[in-house]
């Protein structure tokens, strides 16, 4: 803990001299202070959150480049109090291309509130998908070029060094656990992705905008963010009945390719958006896989229609998992549908707005409901008021029906 808070020090007081460098003193302070509360519907109506948050940007602009740090400070009432930097980095400014070089955050796709080709940055899932997605997506180190010819942009990023899911601790509430048949013992020799120039990450990107459309091509080769679990099982000889599990978690090598775009057609906008995984792997119980790990070819898509009515935005997609060359026993669906539908709308001259977002998995019935309403007080001041809602017994969703919530964000910007 102690090193990784003077590593963040380090790396701030270095852009800042790096920033100073190229005639950037006067630095731009901006930043949040919030208070987020969330309480349990069920039970005895525990609190699921108490968390206070201070996000800060320091930020400056110039004719050569430009810097950005982006330190956040997160208090929780049952954890270690969390130091950390979201972004830093430095911009380098040049006639027909742009250099960006430090931790940041990178996006990809036209999806709303899925990863489909958005898969540069890692996700932190500590709180499933319920956080912004400004802070469910990690920043990575790396170094990005972006090239420009016309309407047309070229992106090229290097990741030297992997960073992988974060996953929700074993005590917390949105950690669904596994079901194993017995009490495995882990071995984590496998776990680790080492620094190594062979284990970096590549990415490329193209994306042209105009009047008639928006495109973008993406491609990686890269480690998968969620670890692979290779299972070794041990029986009774006598009986066959299952007496030992030992469980091998490890990351593997994909290469991503796939592309996005937006379709404006009168009143109404069409997205897309696709990706093809090759090498990624799956569960499965079959003698054919004593690990009980399969590789497949995995397809992601989504069809998406936006438009406006009465005043308020509509927007809804379809998103669609395939697993290519399916085999019996997999753990996972052939193919897996999920439905979500955004209706926003403001009232009071955009002080007062009314949001409902939901995720509706067609395969088990499972669903989470997202209704909230803010009000901004003043310029700054905001409070927000929701309900996270799971329905379903099983499922991506139905799987937390016990963690039904409503909370209040309470925030402050400057």
């Amino acid at each position: 803990m102690l090193f990784g808070k003077i590593k963040y020090i380090m790396l701030l007081g270095l852009l800042v001299l790096m920033g100073t460098a190229y005639g950037m003193d006067n630095i731009y302070i901006s930043g949040y202070a919030r208070n987020y509360t969330g309480m349990l519907t069920g039970g005895n109506r525990d609190f699921s959150i108490i968390q206070n948050t201070l996000d800060l940007n320091f930020e400056k602009r110039s004719m050569k480049g430009g810097l950005l740090v982006n330190p956040y400070l997160y208090h929780t009432f049952d954890q270690e109090l969390e130091i950390g930097l979201r972004e830093a980095y430095l911009d380098l400014f040049f006639d027909n291309f742009d250099l960006r070089i430090g931790k940041q955050q990178i996006i990809q796709g036209k999806a709303e509130g899925a990863f489909i080709t958005d898969i540069v940055s890692p996700k932190d899932l500590q709180e499933f998908l319920l956080p912004d997605f400004d802070e469910i997506r990690m920043g990575v180190t790396a170094f990005k070029i972006n090239a420009y010819h016309g309407n047309s942009t070229y992106e090229a990023v290097w990741v030297p060094v992997f960073t992988p899911t974060r996953m929700p601790d074993a005590s917390s509430i949105w950690n669904p656990g596994m079901d194993y048949p017995v009490q495995p013992v882990f071995d984590y020799s496998t776990s680790d992705v080492p620094a190594r120039l062979e284990n970096s990450e590549v990415f490329l990107r193209y994306g042209t905008m105009t009047s008639r459309f928006d495109l973008e091509l993406v491609g990686g080769y890269m480690f998968y963010d969620d670890p692979v679990m290779h299972m070794t099982k041990q029986f009774n000889p006598a009986t066959q009945q299952l007496t030992g599990l030992a469980v091998r978690p490890e990351y593997h090598r994909v290469t991503m390719g796939g592309g996005s775009f937006s379709l404006p057609v009168g009143p109404l906008v069409l997205r897309g958006e696709s990706g093809f995984y090759s090498g990624r792997y799956f569960q499965i119980e079959s003698p054919a896989y004593p690990d009980a790990t399969v590789e497949n070819d995995f397809l992601h898509s989504m069809a998406g229609l936006d438009f406006n009515a009465w005043g308020i935005t509509f927007s809804s997609q379809i998103i669609q998992e395939y697993i290519m060359d399916y085999e019996t026993g997999m753990q996972n669906d052939e193919f897996e549908h999920t439905l979500t539908f955004l209706a926003k709308k403001d009232f009071l001259r955009e002080k007062l707005w009314l949001e409902l977002f939901t995720y509706t998995g067609l395969n088990e019935g499972d669903a989470l409901i997202r209704p909230k309403i803010s009000y901004s007080f003043t310029d700054g001041f905001d409070i927000l008021l929701g309900s996270n809602l799971f329905i379903g017994d099983g499922g991506r969703f139905g799987r937390f029906d016990d963690n039904d919530m409503i909370y209040t964000k309470i925030m402050y910007y400057f």
